[in-house]
């Protein structure tokens, strides 16, 4: 594992953080403590739940109203295409 100092890491985040990618042990020594720079997989399943306590039968009745919300829109011709 390569432990560096706070200094060391901020010069060369960028490069720590790409070895910490490919699967190198990178750790930062923080006030005796040892802190792993490691990758971490994101599930959005329970990101309603965790950020705003939503359900999800509340985020399925939340989906159902901006669809209908769209095709109202739609209908009404307020929604322009996106051309990025």
């Amino acid at each position: 594992m390569k432990t560096l100092s706070i200094a060391q890491g901020r010069t060369r985040l960028g490069h720590w953080l790409k070895k910490a990618v490919e699967g190198q042990d990178i750790a930062f020594a923080f006030e005796g403590h040892v802190v792993a720079l490691r990758p971490v997989k994101i599930y959005s399943e329970d990101y309603a739940l965790r950020e705003y306590g939503a359900t999800s039968g509340e985020m399925d009745q939340a989906l159902a109203k901006a669809e209908r919300e769209w095709k109202r829109d739609a209908r009404r011709g307020k929604v322009k295409p996106f051309t990025p």
